[in-house]
């Protein structure tokens, strides 16, 4: 009689699949080798798909201009109008308006697309990445502010650009002496003798512009991070509430973060435009003016 011993085959259960807000956007699909191409993360994927919608309206828009404004047209002029009227409240100039209006306007629309498309419900598609710690899932729609990478360009084109607009404005020398101020310095050689105190004040005027040239690395810091730690802690708060309780708590704490959005793109979109306006502003001519009117005053009094 023979007997066999049995076999026991252990089965693995399926790990469960989470997801987790993580700091860093997580990569979907690559371009080229993946050792060498360009990794594609979620977030840089919805940003594509904002500029692809951005690009789409204005075709759509463009090509049904009329004389006589209707419908959508009218809609968007309405828009536009007011938000020129705005911008004319902090430029207080209505040429610099029209110069630095298109790009701060398409800074702003970019910034909220990309924190409103990452709270629509999109978040069921994605990847499962498998691993031995567990199933994770990816989402293929993640809002592109919600990254790092993300802000951090906006944030240096915008005042990169700002200084850009200032040498059209107003010219390369005198931007470039609003950080590097050798003309305070120069003053030492040519007033010392009707204002001895120059030789005090010119490097601290000197000294002032460096601290200008620092603080353009600061507002890179101040734009890119407010925004970024805003809408990631949106997402944050949201998977938190539907961990909680799905579909019901989440809700209002929605409709907040479609607020949010819409403030942080208008906080950022402001900034940009006082950055722009700042740069435009000839400081020099300040002066001259200020050194005139202390003159007109002295003679009055000598008089």
């Amino acid at each position: 009689m023979n007997t066999s011993t049995p076999t026991i085959t252990a089965i693995a259960a399926p790990l469960p699949v989470s997801h987790e807000s993580t700091l860093f956007a997580e990569p979907i699909f690559h371009i080229g080798q993946p050792s060498g191409g360009l990794t594609v993360t979620n977030s840089l994927f919805t940003s594509w798909i904002v500029v692809g919608i951005l690009i789409v309206i204005s075709l759509a828009i463009r090509l049904t201009l009329k004389q006589i404004p209707k419908g959508i047209q009218n809609f968007f002029e309405f828009i536009i109008e007011g938000a020129e009227s705005l911008a004319d409240q902090v430029t207080g100039d209505r040429k610099i308006t029209t110069k630095a209006f298109p790009i701060v306007f398409t800074v702003f629309l970019i910034v909220l697309i990309n924190n409103w498309i990452g709270i629509l419900p999109f978040g069921g598609f994605g990847l499962i990445e498998h691993s031995a710690a567990g199933n994770s899932f990816i989402p293929f729609i993640r809002s592109g502010t919600a990254d790092i990478n993300g802000t951090l360009p906006l944030a240096i084109l915008s005042v990169i650009g700002a200084n850009l607009f200032g040498i059209i404005s107003i010219g390369a020398w005198k931007t470039f002496n609003k950080y590097v101020n050798l003309k305070a310095l120069g003053q030492i050689f040519t007033k010392i003798r009707k204002d001895p105190m120059i030789i005090l004040t010119a490097p601290i005027m000197f000294a002032v512009g460096l601290l200008e040239l620092v603080g353009e690395f600061a507002k890179v810091a101040s734009l890119s991070f407010r925004l970024f730690g805003n809408v990631f802690a949106g997402e944050v708060l949201l998977a938190a509430m539907g961990a909680i309780m799905a579909y019901v708590l989440p809700t209002p704490f929605l409709l907040l973060e479609v607020f949010v959005g819409a403030i942080q793109a208008f906080i950022f979109a402001i900034l940009t435009l006082v950055y722009y306006t700042i740069a435009s502003q000839d400081h020099e001519h300040e002066e001259h003016d200020l050194e005139e009117a202390e003159a007109h005053a002295e003679h009055e009094l000598a008089l």
